[in-house]
């Protein structure tokens, strides 16, 4: 995958270092399912062939090892909602779906919703036509699921 990470002028907000961060995770990720690749040497290969200045390198790295690390339970998590064997998923919709299943999963400063939209909008981006609302549907249930006191305070208004 090519860098389509985009580049805006002037200095980049931290939403936009995670944005970019998850973009270049999302694409070093499918190319370690692709090539089978060790995940260091596609992390050192992304790190020097791509302008990483307005990337928050500590999260990128951490999606990377996160989620090759954990991609048996993360798949196991979001297992029950599929509507077929991750086998058969598209290798960039697999991708989107570990890196939003390891943000819930993991990383849980980062709100449920915003964990969520982030790969909505990776699918969006790199995905096929309709992946998004897969992949948005998926992460909603499993969100219900490992999210259950945040989504529950949320709609309380706490």
């Amino acid at each position: 995958m090519s860098d389509t990470t985009p580049r805006k002028k002037g200095k980049p907000n931290l939403t936009e270092m995670r944005r970019n961060a998850r973009s270049f995770a999302l694409q070093a990720l499918y190319q370690w399912s692709i090539a089978g690749q060790p995940i260091h040497e596609i992390e050192a290969q992304f790190r020097v062939d791509n302008d990483m200045s307005n990337t928050d390198t500590q999260l990128f790295g951490e999606l990377l090892r996160g989620v090759t690390g954990a991609a048996t339970d993360l798949d196991e998590a979001y297992r029950p909602f599929l509507d077929r064997p991750v086998d058969d998923l598209d290798p960039v919709e697999l991708s989107v779906l570990r890196i939003g299943a390891y943000e819930l999963v993991h990383r849980l400063q980062v709100p449920y919703r915003v964990a969520i939209n982030e790969s909505v909008e990776l699918a969006k981006v790199f995905g096929a036509t309709e992946s998004h609302k897969y992949v948005n549907g998926i992460l909603d249930k499993l969100a219900q699921r490992v999210r259950a006191a945040e989504i529950r305070a949320r709609r309380s208004g706490q």
